[in-house]
């Protein structure tokens, strides 16, 4: 493992599980933490026609909203202990229409900093399909 993917947390995992569990939006719009390991992370929200756009599709806000999770919290597996992040910046790229039962945004950190950190997530449909990606930069705080 490079040397700036390495945790300097020790309890990575459970500062991760902890922080998402108080996110209400994430509640809201029904998503899960699934995997943690240091410097990725991903997260499911299952399709509901209550986040759908006028087409049916499920809201690019949703996915934009799963990714930036999932991009912040691959950062906070590689903070310091005690430390907490931000979003700085993102940029998502929607690829196609988000149909399907469930979809997953699996982050990883492509670089990580003592202050900032850019995380990469994709964000997959039904049969692995790839229907955004994004691009953040994570403040360490």
């Amino acid at each position: 493992m490079a040397d700036d993917l390495a945790p300097r947390n020790p309890d990575f995992e459970r500062a991760v599980r902890e922080s998402f569990a108080k996110q209400t939006f994430m509640t809201t719009l029904g998503a899960a933490l699934e995997r943690v390991e240091p410097g990725a992370v991903d997260v499911a929200v299952p399709f509901s026609e209550a986040l759908c756009q006028q087409n049916g599709y499920l809201h690019a806000g949703v996915l934009a909203s799963v990714a930036d999770s999932a991009c912040g919290y691959a950062a906070l597996t590689l903070a310091a202990p005690g430390q907490d992040v931000l979003a700085v910046e993102f940029k998502i790229n929607l690829m196609r229409p988000a149909r399907g039962a469930r979809f997953v945004a699996r982050a990883k950190v492509l670089r990580a900093g003592r202050t900032l950190t850019v995380s990469r997530a994709d964000v997959f449909g039904d049969g692995e399909e790839l229907i955004a990606t994004m691009l953040s930069t994570v403040i360490a705080r």
